[in-house]
């Protein structure tokens, strides 16, 4: 079996599809399936897919007997699979032992040295709803629900004690690995805490070092603020030992705040399956799924109000204010009616995470709140990140530091970090520029109809293509020279382009 495809990528198609596209066994992956859960290939009544995710292709097995279970096999694009996969098992099933709601694995395979010539993870389907279909249409009653039940969850998952970091796996699966092993009962861990926050840094200056080379920014709708010029790699090399020299100094000084613990690697709705009672209108979280590349890290890492949750950009959900919507909101039009309506729902969400995460969570609220730790994990993610051709937002969240560090540091405390004023200026002004160049992608990318993965429906692939060479036409129109015309062409952000040297 290989690649279907119900939706197509605008751009660079047909190579995104070739990275996901994975030929196995379909008779010996339904013969293992079945073999999983003590029943026999006659058994399967189907085998569709599900779900095509960021990193695996999903299928649904239903049984005769009406019995569904999943099978998720990652595409060959996906790096580390025989890693991704060992630890994501072990993790489930740690989870488990320790009473979350996740799903029960059945079998699995991190190697594709096996009869279906695939790596795959056999485990429960979960019945419920995807949190996703119904995230948007939640009353005020369910919001608050929900925001308890998930600070109660994440109190639970991230009050279990870990040695060391950084991912949790089975002795067996790591015993032909290099690198040192510690064990932690039946399970592994694969990094000591000492490396927690330079590993990232390490490396990324190991990669840059043997492979850095001056690249354009792999975000071509940015490409223009940059007036097309390539970025160096040095640049990023400095950004990053420049925070490697204080990062010890911004580690919290309480050391309950540096503990090890776990947390969902990416909770958002879409990874949230709830079920409704049949004579209720409230919902219950059945089971948090999706948990590939899970980390084991210091708390104040681990830190922080969920993507898909935070409102930090907004004054109010900042203050902690209980939201309410304008007094005038019966004077506005429908349209601005709507806006003040998803403003406010996003405040309520944001509010009520963080008042259940204080009441449930006091640890973990502890760690929100405190600025050095909160410095240093914003620091972390970005300097872990790759670099592609942009170095801005690490440099941008070291002027902040550098800019703020009373407030984490103590009174008459001095950054080590140096910035002219004048580069401190122009960068937050070019801050300013990139922020306006990816307001203008995401508008053109909603009037096209594609996501921020550049995905969109089979069915509308055609229109989605019409509407990009209209946008096209109509910019390359102003131009007032060839050069202009080039350039633009050249670096148009929803064109097939190459991606040598992007990782």
């Amino acid at each position: 079996m290989s690649n279907l495809r119900p939706n197509m990528f605008s751009v660079n198609d047909e190579l995104r599809h070739a990275e996901r596209r994975r030929e196995f066994d379909v008779s010996e992956l339904s013969r293992l399936v079945s073999k999983s859960v003590g029943r026999s290939p006659d058994d399967i009544l189907r085998f569709e897919k599900l779900a095509e995710g960021g990193f695996n292709r999903v299928f649904l097995i239903t049984m005769r007997d009406g019995f569904r279970m999943a099978a998720r096999i990652p595409y060959p694009i996906t790096t580390l699979k025989y890693f991704a996969v060992a630890s994501e098992v072990a993790t489930l099933d740690f989870l488990r032992s320790a009473g979350l709601p996740v799903p029960e694995v059945y079998g699995y395979s991190p190697t594709s040295e096996n009869e279906a010539k695939t790596e795959y993870i056999f485990m429960e389907f979960v019945e419920g709803i995807d949190l996703g279909n119904v995230w948007h249409e939640l009353e005020e009653e369910n919001i608050i629900s929900l925001a308890r039940q998930l600070a109660e969850l994440e109190a639970k998952m991230m009050s279990n004690p870990f040695p060391a970091g950084e991912s949790l796996y089975y002795p067996e699966d790591f015993a032909n690995a290099p690198g040192n092993i510690y064990e932690l009962s039946a399970f592994i861990l694969d990094k000591s805490s000492k490396a927690a926050i330079q590993c990232g840094i390490e490396k990324e200056l190991a990669f840059l070092k043997q492979f850095g080379r001056p690249l354009l920014p792999f975000n071509r709708a940015r490409r223009y603020v940059y007036q097309y010029q390539e970025q160096l790699p040095s640049d990023h090399v400095n950004y990053l030992n420049l925070f490697s020299g204080i990062a010890s100094s911004l580690i919290p000084k309480d050391p309950a705040l540096s503990r090890f613990c776990i947390r969902h690697p990416n909770l958002r709705s879409g990874n949230i399956i709830v079920s409704q009672t049949h004579d209720s209108d409230s919902y219950v979280i059945s089971s948090l799924i999706d948990w590939q590349h899970a980390s084991i890290l210091p708390l104040f890492l681990q830190a922080g109000v969920p993507d898909e949750l935070q409102n930090h950009s907004d004054i109010v959900s900042r203050s902690r204010v209980y939201p309410s919507l304008p007094d005038n909101f019966n004077k506005l039009d429908e349209t601005e009616q709507s806006a003040e309506r998803e403003l406010y729902r996003r405040r309520l969400v944001h509010y009520h995470y963080v008042e259940n995460t204080e009441k449930y969570n006091k640890l973990h609220f502890a760690a929100l709140t405190n600025p050095a730790g909160m410095f240093l994990s914003h620091l972390f993610f970005l300097a872990r990140c790759p670099w592609l051709g942009e170095s801005l937002e690490l440099k941008l969240a070291l002027i902040q530091a550098k800019e703020e560090w009373e407030c984490p540091m103590g009174e008459g405390s001095t950054c080590p970090i140096v910035f002219d004023s004048d580069d401190i200026r122009k960068t937050k002004e070019l801050g300013v520029e990139l922020k306006q160049a990816d307001k203008l992608r995401d508008e053109m990318r909603d009037a096209i109809g594609v996501g921020p993965a550049d995905w969109v429906p089979t069915a509308l692939y055609e229109s989605a293509v019409t509407i990009n060479q209209t946008f096209r036409e109509e910019v390359l129109a102003g131009t007032e020279t060839s050069e202009e015309r080039a350039e633009i062409e050249n670096h148009w952000p929803f064109d097939d382009r190459g991606e040598d040297g992007y990782r």
